[in-house]
């Protein structure tokens, strides 16, 4: 039998089967890492499957002027808008995507430019489109991001409505230490929890590379990463403030992770901690035994919250 031998000239496009060939070829020698770049229209991890009681979804992500969300301003908003079924956190498709620049009012950092780059041509005389803005915000369960302690006041501040919303951040409520991943920025978690890339530092890039990170599993536990985030997202968590804590008992405090609030961006000025309600009492009672005098901790204080305040400028 004669063995067929196809071969290609260089301007070829290698079609699907090719591809996966090559692929398949390269991690079988065990001396490749092959990345996907995203592409959600194609990915077959969503289900697809219509359930009664779906709930939407946002990522979101934001490229600003700076990082102060009382100084600096929104030039790039990215959102993508899913549907999950809240029982079993299966992702079943995209409903809607929304992108779009705006103008600041000043000329764009250097150092802006350089990390985005967005430039003041880009930018000049363009508005973000809030009704198609607040279209998307209308009756989303859960808002995302990836790092939403800086996105969400950025967010707020433009658009008052995402105050109104519960959001989540899969920087800090996914156990990443606990998974055996050592950097929590997204292209280097796209890679460990499935091998894929994106065009980072571009707002709509950056949240559709979000999906694709919430459509994977745990690289340890195997736990699906959205699973993971709904149910972290859903507990009410204790910040606990020491105010008025002795100077010296600082070390100690810093120690425990409690970190310093000097109270010029709002809060109690004292030092302080997040903990879950579960762990309240643990932690009164560790500051009854090795902070306060005498045991006295009644000018310590206690706020409970939740994904409505989390993240926001409320929760200082």
């Amino acid at each position: 039998m004669k063995k067929l031998k196809v071969t290609k000239t260089a301007n070829e496009v290698p079609n699907a089967l090719d591809i996966e060939i090559a692929i398949a070829t390269l991690l079988s020698s065990g001396d490749f890492v092959v990345l996907r770049k995203i592409d959600l229209a194609r990915d077959h991890r969503f289900t697809r499957k219509s359930v009664p009681g779906a709930r939407k979804g946002l990522c979101i992500d934001t490229e600003t002027t700076g990082l102060d969300h009382a100084q600096e301003k929104i030039i790039e908003l990215g959102i993508v808008a899913f549907e999950f079924d809240p029982e079993s956190a299966a992702i079943i498709r995209i409903s809607d995507r929304f992108s779009g620049f705006e103008d600041p009012g000043f000329p764009l950092p250097d150092e802006i430019k350089q990390i985005t780059g967005i430039t003041d041509e880009m930018v000049a005389g363009q508005t973000f489109d809030e009704g198609a803005v607040a279209a998307l915000a209308k009756d989303a369960s859960l808002v995302i991001a990836h790092n939403a302690a800086f996105d969400r006041k950025f967010v707020e501040a433009r658009f008052p409505v995402f105050a109104e919303l519960p959001w989540a951040c899969t920087v800090s409520q996914i156990n990443w230490q606990e998974e055996r991943i050592s950097s929590r920025t997204l292209e280097y978690l796209l890679y460990k929890c499935g091998g894929y890339c994106i065009n980072a530092h571009r707002a709509l890039d950056d949240t559709e590379g979000l999906l694709g990170l919430l459509l994977g599993s745990l690289p340890v536990s195997a736990t699906p990463i959205f699973k993971a985030l709904l149910e972290e997202s859903a507990r009410i968590t204790s910040k606990i403030c020491a105010v008025g804590a002795p100077f010296d008992k600082k070390d100690v405090l810093k120690l425990r992770g409690y970190r310093w609030n000097d109270g010029s961006r709002g809060g109690t000025k004292g030092w302080w901690v997040t903990v879950s309600r579960e762990h309240e009492a643990e932690e009164l009672a560790f500051l009854a035994k090795e902070i306060y005098p005498g045991g006295n901790t009644t000018a310590v204080e206690i706020s409970r919250i939740d994904a409505y305040a989390r993240f926001s400028v409320r929760e200082t």
